[in-house]
């Protein structure tokens, strides 16, 4: 399998242009603590711990937007796949891609390539929170996952009644791996360290880091990493961790007033540079 980043990616990652300079935002309005209503326990199926050598980093699985890969990722953490497993390719502001068992981005489980899940469909009934209208798309949340979907006033004219969507690719997102052929995802994955949009539409967006992004940005950079030592020593469902062992985890409800006023906060600071990826979402871990 080849590595997950083709070569026309990383050119583009090379020439990133500054945008120019904008008037300066108006000053952000001052946003209270988050309440008891504010918070919600996500699914522990949904929920990755991954224990690695520079610490615990916990990512939510959202198979509301890609179900076929979320599903192979629980069933290869149930068998124990990832365990021992390198960070063989990490790319400063960029992302830190595992999930190899030959530990050099050229292998995958024994388990048949999946198809490309770049697009879910989106009803007007589904968790999708809306975060702003652009006019023929609209931005949101689904759980902790940024997306950006058509507009709603399309699904009239579809077959189903829904529009399309897709991941926004944010740090912390998690994109499934693959080879030049769309339809190669297998087991690898990546964890965004900086934000990406250009992997938009073209990579499998299928979950985030909820806790623990300081760790994925403490992996040893390399391409590939020279003698990689930062490894997955354990990857479990939060669901299999034995009571005793399993901590209690809250995320901000983006359906919650704090959450609300928290995005016009920092609508009101960014101004016209605002982006999905400048908006937080705080969770506890106890």
């Amino acid at each position: 399998m080849k590595s997950v980043l083709l070569a026309t990616a990383l050119a583009a990652f090379a020439s990133l242009s500054v945008p120019a300079l904008a008037a300066a935002p108006a000053a952000a309005p001052v946003v209270a603590a988050p309440g008891p209503a504010d918070w919600r326990t996500p699914d522990p199926n949904d929920v990755l711990v991954i224990d690695t050598n520079k610490g615990r980093i916990l990512v939510e699985l959202v198979p509301e937007v890609a179900p076929q890969f979320v599903s192979r990722v629980r069933e290869l953490a149930h068998a124990h796949f990832y365990d021992g497993l390198t960070f063989f390719r990490v790319i400063d502001e960029f992302m830190a891609q595992t999930g190899d068992p030959q530990n050099n981005g050229q292998g995958g489980s024994d388990k048949p390539d999946l198809p490309a899940e770049f697009f879910f469909r989106r009803g007007a009934d589904g968790p999708f929170v809306p975060a702003g209208d652009q006019g023929s798309s609209e931005l949101g949340f689904i759980k902790s996952l940024p997306v950006m979907s058509q507009s709603m006033m399309l699904a009239p004219m579809t077959r189903d009644g829904m529009v399309q969507a897709w991941a926004l690719y944010c740090p912390g997102v998690a994109g499934a791996a693959r080879a030049d052929n769309p339809n190669s995802a297998n087991s690898q994955f990546f964890l965004m360290r900086a934000k990406y949009p250009r992997l938009e539409r073209n990579y499998t967006g299928f979950a985030r880091v909820i806790a623990g992004q300081e760790v994925v940005r403490a992996i040893k950079t390399g391409e590939p990493v020279a003698d990689p030592q930062d490894r997955m020593e354990r990857v479990r469902l939060l669901a299999d961790l034995p009571p005793a062992e399993r901590p209690t985890i809250k995320v901000i409800d983006p359906n919650g007033p704090w959450f609300k006023a928290e995005l016009a906060r920092v609508r009101a600071r960014e101004g016209a540079g605002f982006s999905a990826c400048d908006v937080n979402i705080p969770s506890e871990v106890k």
